[in-house]
């Protein structure tokens, strides 16, 4: 019987993937809770193929945070918001008008090029916390129109409210659902409205089969990847550390889902992350 020392003790990180033939682009990663530097982070992703990274702040400071490592970084863009989680806590504290006109700030920097992540999760939130969470997601629609920048979308548990919010706003010319959670309906919704879909590692998933009839119809050129790392570690490697140098793994398993050769899912790949953050 193992410990509880043992029990607790932390799990390797996986083994470098055969490298990609054509670089992507990680969409969506959280460089500031992950053990390795930036600078082994960015290295290990480069060495797979894996040539830039979109860094993604959940809170005021850890947006700042982004932009100042996307400014130290060329291979790094920042994301830059207010998690939903976080918006009813600004507003307890009385600072979610505030820290959202910081937040507006940030977006004007040239190094940041998405206004996320944001939008609803109703799942560790409750109730009473969603009149706040609507209200920080109208105004960071709002912020990304006005600073001309990408929309990164956060939706667990709240796809009817987050799709109505984008039809009542008008979304941004470049919308991005992050860690796609919808099934093929919604796929089929959002391609229609010319809205990115992001796919992580929770694709390979055994369980994900809605998710994986998702993928399937979603158009290769409204397709990305990402690693939401250090969350959502693919298979075969769950419970381990996710990176972005991981973003392989999870590719070639979209690759496989929607019966395309790798090479070609990653020009799309490449191609569709670029266009949708437009660096």
């Amino acid at each position: 019987m193992p410990t509880s020392t043992q029990q607790q003790k932390p799990q390797p990180a996986p083994p470098l993937p055969e490298p990609l033939r054509v670089p992507v682009a990680d969409s969506h990663t959280h460089l500031d809770m992950q053990e390795p530097s930036v600078e082994e982070a960015v290295a290990a992703a480069a060495s797979v193929g894996v040539a830039t990274l979109v860094q993604v702040g959940c809170d005021l400071e850890r947006s700042r945070w982004a932009a100042e490592t996307a400014a130290a970084h060329p291979a790094v863009h920042a994301a830059v918001a207010l998690h939903p989680n976080e918006a009813p806590r600004a507003a307890g504290r009385g600072e979610l008008d505030s820290s959202l006109g910081e937040i507006e700030k940030l977006a004007a920097l040239p190094q940041v090029l998405a206004v996320g992540e944001t939008g609803l999760d109703y799942f560790r939130t409750g109730e009473e916390g969603i009149s706040s969470q609507q209200y920080s997601f109208r105004e960071h629609i709002a912020i990304a129109k006005r600073q001309e920048r990408a929309l990164v979308i956060h939706d667990r548990d709240a796809h009817a409210d987050v799709l109505r919010i984008l039809d009542e706003e008008g979304a941004p010319e470049r919308t991005v659902f992050h860690c796609f959670s919808g099934d093929a309906d919604m796929a089929r919704h959002c391609a229609a409205r010319g809205w990115f879909m992001s796919f992580a590692g929770n694709v390979t998933f055994k369980n994900a089969r809605p998710l994986r009839d998702a993928l399937a119809v979603a158009p290769p050129e409204l397709v990305l990847v990402e690693t939401d790392a250090p969350f959502l570690t693919p298979a075969p490697y769950r419970g381990r550390p996710n990176a972005p140098y991981l973003v392989p793994v999870t590719l070639r398993a979209m690759a496989e889902t929607k019966g395309m050769p790798e090479d070609s899912l990653a020009e799309h790949v490449a191609a569709n992350t670029a266009r949708a953050f437009g660096y």
